[in-house]
């Protein structure tokens, strides 16, 4: 996972923004025209409000999108795993959240007993 600071992630030019999509938490993802789309942002307006995570599993499973799926808003360092399993692939952490930290705890889980958006098929069967 993409782990980005706040205040380098507003310093992207309009051309940067080609291909971007900002996607409001109560909007449907699965009406969302993705022809042309390189990145969805999705919002977390407070960090107790997960419609992005069903938002992201929806993109990735439902409408096979391999784009960027960006985590913005309220995001904190303990969301970032559940992220990443959900079909995040770049976070931009809340201003107070230190990314060493973000990335340790990324890299604490090397693999799960259950399947998600990475890998569907759980622990057991990887090796079968």
């Amino acid at each position: 996972m993409n782990i980005i600071e706040t205040k380098t992630a507003g310093a992207q030019a309009p051309a940067d923004l080609a291909g971007v999509v900002l996607l409001a938490p109560d909007a449907d993802p699965l009406a969302l025209p993705l022809e042309g789309v390189t990145r969805v942002e999705l919002q977390f307006p407070k960090f107790t409000d997960g419609r992005a995570f069903s938002q992201a599993l929806l993109l990735r499973r439902r409408r096979g999108f391999r784009g960027d799926i960006r985590a913005t808003g309220d995001v904190l360092v303990d969301q970032l795993v559940q992220m990443e399993r959900s079909g995040f692939s770049s976070a931009v952490l809340r201003a107070d959240q230190d990314v060493a930290h973000a990335k340790r705890q990324v890299e604490r889980y090397p693999a799960f007993y259950q399947g998600d958006v990475l890998e569907s098929r759980p622990l057991f069967a990887r090796f079968v």
